[in-house]
């Protein structure tokens, strides 16, 4: 098992596929063919030209859930190339490691799970439901022609969707969700000498920001569960275009970060209500809804999170721990479609988007043999 999963992520490393340019022809090629040898039913799914997603799909004899793994075959770029100690392509295996770009995030889960699927075909494939393995393209990017293409065009609807992303093989469970939202201000352009002359749109957005600021300083405190927390960033702030001229426009784009149970489109109107509340006038500031996917909640004694603390018990000796989320994994695609989402896999999240990253390969090990058991108790 060992051996075959470093040529796998090997392989995995030597095809790039970074975002941009976000091309992932190659790698999903190399997908497939190993799926279609395995016997799976495989389509090369495709919304945008160059931007490939794999499907396959293996059915039991018999009536059961429908489970679905999946891991994003895109990267982020190599950076700046002096900062790596070797080729960021050729899977270096040292100490224990496997380096390479992408080895971590998600080449790493990648190689597990197509290994996975060939074991369970080796096996017969299994005894009842479907299994399904996705290896998409667009993660990286937050785009829409990856797992949001599979989930809108129907092709991919699991009963519990499996993401492989570096947990150390403990389970994130619980994930926030994500508004984004950008205010644009207006104003009127004047020499700087005589700033009266004109309207500071500057000016104008510091008190927008101010207020915001200073009412989701006391609204976000409050809401919290366990670990997770509400949160609002001003990711960016534009504004004029020379020091001499008083600014006529400027813009600044929001991260609001939400609990499971907060939805994008009330934080959207919680965030113009305040804005609007400011009484600058309404002709010369615009509010718009950019993107947002809510959040979502596995309960810990669904019948997949329960597969996995059961296997992780038998396979590694340990109780499985439940984690926090950062970010946000593409199972926000699915978080209202009532189903059990899980990230799980090898690696820690600090090697990701890093130079040099590595993926452990006992881990890797691990998280076969905890997988394969998982998909064992489900649907066979």
């Amino acid at each position: 098992m060992k051996k075959d999963l470093v040529a796998i992520l090997s392989d995995l490393i030597a095809i790039p596929s970074p975002y941009p340019p976000g091309t992932s022809v190659e790698i999903c090629a190399y997908a497939a063919k190993r799926l279609r040898k395995a016997g799976y039913k495989v389509e090369i799914a495709t919304h945008k030209k160059g931007v490939d997603n794999v499907v396959a799909r293996r059915k039991g004899k018999a009536k059961g859930p429908v489970i679905a793994f999946n891991a994003h075959v895109d990267t982020v770029g190599v950076g700046e190339r002096a900062n790596w100690k070797s080729d960021p392509y050729k899977a270096v295996v040292k100490g224990g490691l496997v380096y390479g770009l992408g080895a971590g995030n998600c080449k790493g889960s990648m190689a597990v799970q197509l290994w996975l699927a060939e074991e369970i075909a080796r096996r017969g494939g299994p005894a009842k439901g479907e299994l399904i393995f996705t290896f998409v393209a667009d993660e990286e990017n937050l785009g829409p022609d990856g797992m949001e293409y599979l989930r809108k065009s129907g092709k991919v609807r699991p009963d519990a969707l499996i993401l492989g992303a570096q947990t150390e093989n403990n389970l994130i469970v619980a994930e926030r969700g994500v508004m984004w939202a950008r205010i644009t201000t207006r104003g009127k352009a004047a020499h700087a000498g005589n700033p009266a002359a004109g309207d500071n749109a500057i000016l104008r957005m510091m008190r927008l920001v101010g207020a915001l600021q200073s009412y989701y300083d006391k609204a976000l405190a409050k809401r919290t569960s366990g670990a997770m927390r509400s949160t609002v960033n001003i990711g960016m702030f534009h504004g004029g275009h020379n020091t001499n001229v008083v600014p006529s426009a400027c813009a600044v784009e929001i991260d609001r970060r939400l609990l499971p149970d907060e939805k994008v489109k009330d934080a959207f109107v919680e965030l113009k209500k305040v804005v609007d509340g400011v009484g600058e006038p309404r002709s010369q500031y615009t509010v718009e809804f950019l993107t947002g996917t809510n959040g979502f909640f596995a309960p810990e004694n669904g019948q997949a999170v329960a597969a996995f603390e059961a296997a992780v018990k038998a396979k590694a000796g340990r109780k499985v721990k439940f984690l926090n989320a950062t970010g946000v994994s593409d199972g926000r695609y699915y978080a209202d479609d009532g189903i059990e989402i899980i990230n799980f896999g090898p690696g820690s999240g600090a090697q990701g988007h890093a130079a040099n990253e590595s993926v452990p390969i006992a881990e890797m090990v691990e998280a076969a043999e905890i997988q394969l058991d998982v998909v064992r108790r489900l649907l066979f």
